[in-house]
């Protein structure tokens, strides 16, 4: 078991999480969609013990076999929590580092995007090649964040 760590955009919310695995699945379905705003919401299975929060989720009830955690603060989306089991799916993106995980499998496919699910062949640009971007943090900020 390895513990990795992550949480919400603006810090309020941070968790430690005990995995055994790299592997992650990606969701389709229209409830995963609306809560995440975005085409499809990739997720990481955990034992609900092996997760400590320091803070916990804001939770909402968005079907009757399941709650969601998020951030009231920022909106960022952290669970899919069943009401019925030990497990629960925390967001690969909360992750600090959410590219360790891979994609092993697919749910909700009834809804899926398809145009939204093969990336290839796009245009593709880095955050400091968008120079109006790159002005806009600097001004405020004094440098692009991570």
């Amino acid at each position: 078991m390895e513990t990795i760590e992550g949480g919400c955009l603006c810090g309020r919310i941070r968790y430690r999480a005990r995995i055994d695995d790299d592997e992650a699945g990606i969701c389709h379905c229209r409830m995963c969609q609306r809560a995440s705003g975005n085409v499809w919401l990739a997720l990481k299975e955990v034992r609900r013990d092996d997760v400590t929060w320091t803070t916990e989720p804001d939770r909402y009830r968005s079907s009757p076999i399941a709650e969601r955690g998020f951030c009231a603060t920022c909106g960022t989306s952290l669970t899919w929590e069943s009401l019925s089991d030990d497990n629960m799916d925390l967001t690969v993106a909360s992750f600090d580092d959410p590219g360790r995980f891979r994609p092993t499998g697919q749910g909700g496919i009834e809804s899926r995007h398809a145009a939204w699910t093969d990336l290839r062949g796009l245009r593709e640009g880095r955050t400091e090649d968008n120079q109006s971007i790159v002005a806009k943090w600097k001004a405020t900020l004094g440098h692009v964040p991570d």
